[in-house]
């Protein structure tokens, strides 16, 4: 390998771990807006044609088997609705949420759209007690300007064959 060569090399390595910072950061956010319960601006990450889906028992195909959450961006708006009310009784008083985000992994870029994975685990604390939720995230984002938002979140709970009693937080 020549010099130009190993320079448009590091070039390329310095770009792409300045795009994982970038996205990193992204998913920080929405991890904190989650925990937080900043509907609105946790739902202004969300591109018009957006899918929210949370498979339910390792099912690979959401339009012929069953999910916990499948939304598009209506139903992912009516969600956050729904939990502005104060009306869901299993979040009275709201769930005590704290997440780490980690193993974030660019897996694919086309265009201004970036297919990442990440693992995430959250502490969710609240009146029956403590639980623990582990998952495997893949995202799409797209690039609009200087931000990213989310095109696709798959959210595969590792415990989603076990019974889960309530999910009435962001996940």
């Amino acid at each position: 390998m020549n010099q130009h060569d190993s320079f448009t090399a590091q070039r390329r390595m310095v770009r792409a771990g300045e795009l994982l910072e970038h996205v990193e950061q992204f998913l920080f956010l929405e991890a904190r807006l989650q925990d937080t319960h900043a509907y609105d601006e946790w739902e202004s990450l969300w591109t018009d044609d957006a899918i929210y889906w949370v498979p339910a028992n390792g099912a690979t195909d959401p339009e012929t088997k069953m999910s916990i959450i499948y939304d598009n961006r209506s139903r992912i708006r009516v969600r956050v609705n729904q939990l502005k009310t104060g009306r869901h009784h299993t979040q009275t008083p709201r769930s005590e949420l704290a997440r780490i985000v980690s193993n974030v992994e660019l897996l694919n870029r086309v265009g201004d759209e970036i297919d990442v994975r990440a693992n995430v685990f959250i502490l969710e604390e609240n009146l029956r007690g403590e639980t623990m939720w582990a998952a495997r995230n893949e995202y799409r984002l797209r690039m609009f300007g200087d931000d990213f938002k989310m095109v696709r979140k798959k959210v595969s709970l590792v415990n989603s064959h076990k019974p889960i009693f309530t999910l009435s937080f962001l996940v």
